[in-house]
């Protein structure tokens, strides 16, 4: 199986001010869409009052360009409600949910509790099959957490045989929300779930500093990891966090450190306008 880069310009913007404006961040996402990424998480379907950068997440898909693109389209909601909206969207291909394994951090992110959370994973994964797409739900808090919640990696992988088995999720993302992981922590999440759940794809959504990147890339990689969330530059963070924000794991990182080991499938010339454009395209 070769690597999937999933893009994530949503996560980048979610948290930014001023706003970006829907023509721009279509601008944006259409350069991205000519890269050759396997999916681009584009925006999400989720109160404007929580994350009012968000809030034109259907106008700036009725811009994209994706007559020719290879990439799928990505959306994160947080309740049924989002789902069913996002379902309205033949476009869409995947629906993403962030289920956290820390009490404290689900309530902040979506106001609700981990058991509430785990009913609208099921509400959710039902709508998708109506509607012929894909969960991929985000164990986020799976390497650790700053609020004193328990956690090892035992109660990750319980969650992942609970969603996958109960639910039927076959994507799961382990993701770092507040940049936690460590050597340890990802060697062995990924090398005991991976061949624990054949049938899953188990993928890495590593908020990180730019120092560890690589080092954490490789070490996921080398555990088995195929599938990496990333975001051009390392923008972004997750504003629920209400912790310094630690970025996105930068996709160019991403790129250097597995480009010796597998194949990418990454336009470099499409690339390198991706990251010119990035440049004008966040607030500085």
């Amino acid at each position: 199986m070769s690597v999937k880069i999933i893009e994530c310009p949503r996560d980048a913007m979610q948290g930014m001010d001023p706003f970006i404006p829907a023509e721009k961040k279509a601008a944006y996402i259409n350069q991205l869409l000519k890269v050759g990424f396997d999916t681009i998480d584009f925006g999400s379907f989720v109160s404007p009052k929580a994350i009012p950068q968000l809030r034109d997440t259907a106008e700036v898909l009725s811009m994209l360009n994706l007559e020719n693109a290879k990439s799928k389209l990505l959306a994160i909601v947080a309740n049924t409600r989002g789902a069913q909206d996002a379902c309205n969207f033949e476009e869409i291909d995947y629906l993403g949910y962030p289920f956290s394994i820390s009490e404290t951090f689900q309530l902040r992110n979506t106001n609700a509790t981990i058991d509430q959370s785990l009913s609208r994973v099921e509400e959710m994964q039902s709508l998708c099959v109506q509607n012929k797409k894909k969960m991929v739900v985000y164990i986020s808090m799976a390497f650790g957490n700053p609020y004193g919640d328990p956690w090892s990696g035992q109660l990750a992988a319980e969650w992942t045989e609970k969603l996958t088995k109960d639910l039927g999720i076959e994507i799961i993302a382990l993701a770092d929300t507040v940049g936690v992981s460590n050597g340890d922590n990802i060697t062995e999440l990924f090398s005991t779930l991976i061949p624990a759940f054949p049938k899953v794809e188990i993928g890495a959504h590593l908020h990180t500093l730019p120092e560890d990147a690589k080092t954490k890339a490789k070490l996921a990689y080398d555990s088995g990891c195929r599938r990496f969330d990333a975001a051009l530059k390392g923008y972004g963070g997750c504003p629920m966090a209400e912790d310094d924000l630690v970025g996105n794991m930068a996709t160019e990182l991403l790129i250097d450190a597995l480009s010796g080991v597998d194949q990418l499938s990454i336009d470099e010339k499409q690339f390198i306008e991706a990251m010119m454009l990035a440049g004008s395209t966040f607030p500085s």
